[in-house]
């Protein structure tokens, strides 16, 4: 398996594939200055090493960078997260340690289900999206595309969340989020739009 991104994110998810014995042949990074992390090489200019996992931890820079990519995407789970049977956890998805996942929840491509996140039934998380550790999503969830939910967030029970948006940590969120906001509070409150 190969990183694209050496640097914090990319150390956690070295932890969950050597959890996994899963083999990392190396590291792809844009800092020429970089040339290795955790002992694995680093390297610079190779897009397409397969299988390959983005391992950056900005919603916005996964999506520019797997659209540049023509590559075999894998994915990391950590063997302590629980997961249903009946979950889809899509290409590119990174699931962390401690997570739950339960039953029919759908994950989309190259997210991340960051420490200890809650996910309950049903639930459908769009591609690109990042939960947060310890965030807590109720039954019937839906997250847009590119979404970052903050460290701590509870979300309740059917409530939709917009595309690219962003709920601050600690919210709590009990009503709709639309498209391209910041939110954030108890109760969650959009605070500006973002462009």
């Amino acid at each position: 398996m190969y990183l694209y991104g050496a640097s914090g994110h990319a150390k956690v998810i070295v932890d969950i594939l050597k959890a996994n014995g899963i083999a990392i042949d190396g590291m792809i990074d844009d800092d020429f200055g970089v040339y290795e992390l955790l002992g694995y090489p680093v390297f610079h200019g190779k897009m397409n090493l397969s299988p390959l996992i983005i391992s950056i931890g900005d919603n916005r820079a996964r999506y520019t960078v797997a659209g540049k990519l023509n590559v075999e995407f894998g994915k990391a789970i950590h063997p302590s997260a629980i997961i249903s049977d009946t979950v889809c956890i899509e290409e590119g998805t990174v699931v962390m340690q401690g997570a739950i996942i339960q039953t029919y929840t759908k994950i989309g491509k190259h997210c991340i289900i960051n420490t200890g996140a809650s996910i309950d039934h049903e639930c459908a998380i769009s591609d690109f999206v990042h939960i947060s550790p310890h965030s807590t999503l109720c039954g019937n969830v839906t997250v847009g595309e590119g979404t970052w939910i903050g460290a701590g967030t509870i979300v309740l029970p059917g409530v939709k969340i917009g595309k690219w948006s962003v709920v601050g940590a600690g919210s709590i969120v009990v009503n709709d989020i639309p498209d391209h906001v910041l939110a954030f509070g108890n109760s969650c409150k959009v605070i500006r739009i973002l462009k």
